[in-house]
């Protein structure tokens, strides 16, 4: 594409995007916006306060809300954080509302808040939002009364796109995660495994703690405590020096470096993993990955590129680590860069821009000859 264009990214209220990154959505966004602005799109980006100041050309901002004293004390007070995110949110949609038209091209919406796609209608610049997750009761809703109108959705994965097709009664495409790859190396290996991201419950963190224990295999661990009563409970007391080892929550290129390090990565989701943006950085350090088979991750990982093992399968994942470790670490890393490349992402990504530019003026166009 070689006309330049004014992209709005919704992203977290809570979160800022920087490193090191909350989660894989906030690793995402910071790279996509990056990337564009790389092959010379302009990008405002809307997050939390304390997001990389370099991440994108401008910044929308998040407003925040104080309530009165007297307003504070009533029964019916919601939760303070879901006050703040739906006062940031209105915030945003009413000045896309106004003012978007003359900003920007399109609003890429990454949040998993309803108002972007619930007040989506009432902009006059068309949106594309990605689906990160599976349909939740609230974005549903806003689905289920906007009839999706206004918005071009994007999944993911294909297991997330199925998900979703009897929530959106629109088209959705699928645009896999994509990664730097320069920023993710080919590593030289080692003897141990890894396993790395949000450190929660629904991740397995303890699954992959199984699994290296019965493969008589030594496991570093890294990423953000998530949740903290799960580490102090399930992994904190399974920590032993030179065999499980909770390196703490590393920058992108410390975590690069760990994971090319490794022998094999492993990845335990106890749900259906949308995608798995760890299992791409994986193969892009040539990192064999042997995982649990839910969700999108099956998408991605190949024979050439791991095993993928029964969700749940502590037996199955210990006994697949030794053969998956033997791959050759030049072909995984070509799997990378041929399934999960950001410069592919960004391509699809700017396809879908201009298709739901296009859609848009004529539907405009459409509402002037009936006028």
């Amino acid at each position: 594409m070689t006309a330049t264009l004014r992209i709005a990214i919704i992203a977290s209220s809570r979160h800022p995007i920087r490193q090191p990154f909350a989660g894989g959505l906030e690793s995402h966004v910071w790279h996509l916006a990056r990337a564009l602005e790389r092959v010379g799109h302009q990008v405002t980006l809307f997050a939390a306060d304390g997001s990389d100041a370099d991440v994108a050309s401008g910044n929308l901002r998040v407003r925040s809300f104080r309530p009165s004293r007297l307003a504070s004390g009533d029964p019916s007070m919601p939760h303070p954080e879901f006050l703040a995110d739906h006062h940031a949110y209105l915030g945003l949609m009413l000045e896309l509302a106004e003012h978007g038209a003359d900003r920007f091209d399109v609003v890429h919406n990454h949040s998993l808040h309803y108002l972007p796609l619930a007040m989506a209608p009432t902009l006059t610049v068309p949106m594309v939002s990605t689906l990160h997750t599976p349909p939740t009761p609230w974005l549903g809703s806003a689905t289920a009364l906007t009839g999706g109108v206004g918005v071009d959705f994007v999944a993911v994965s294909g297991h997330t796109a199925a998900a979703w097709e009897s929530v959106v009664k629109t088209p959705i495409r699928v645009v896999p995660n994509g990664v730097d790859t320069d920023a993710w190396p080919l590593g030289e290996g080692g003897d141990g495994a890894v396993w790395f991201g949000r450190i929660t419950e629904e991740k397995g963190t303890h699954l992959a703690i199984d699994a290296a224990e019965r493969a008589g295999i030594s496991l570093r661990i890294a990423g953000p405590v998530s949740d903290p009563a799960y580490f102090r409970t399930a992994v904190e007391p399974r920590l032993r020096a030179g065999v499980v080892d909770y390196l703490g929550h590393l920058p992108c290129a410390d975590l690069a470096r760990l994971v090319g390090d490794c022998a094999v990565s492993l990845v335990t989701p106890d749900w259906d993993e949308p995608y798995g943006l760890v299992v791409a950085e994986s193969l892009s350090c040539g990192t064999p990955v042997v995982a649990f088979a839910r969700g999108g991750i099956p998408e991605i990982v190949d024979r050439e590129s791991g095993r993928l093992v029964p969700p749940g399968d502590i037996g199955a994942m210990a006994s697949a680590i030794a053969d998956a470790a033997m791959l050759p670490r030049a072909r995984v890393r070509a799997r990378a860069l041929a399934a999960c490349s950001e410069t592919a992402m960004v391509s699809a990504y700017e396809r879908c821009y201009r298709s739901a530019a296009s859609r848009s003026a004529a539907r405009r166009l459409q509402g002037v000859s009936v006028a």
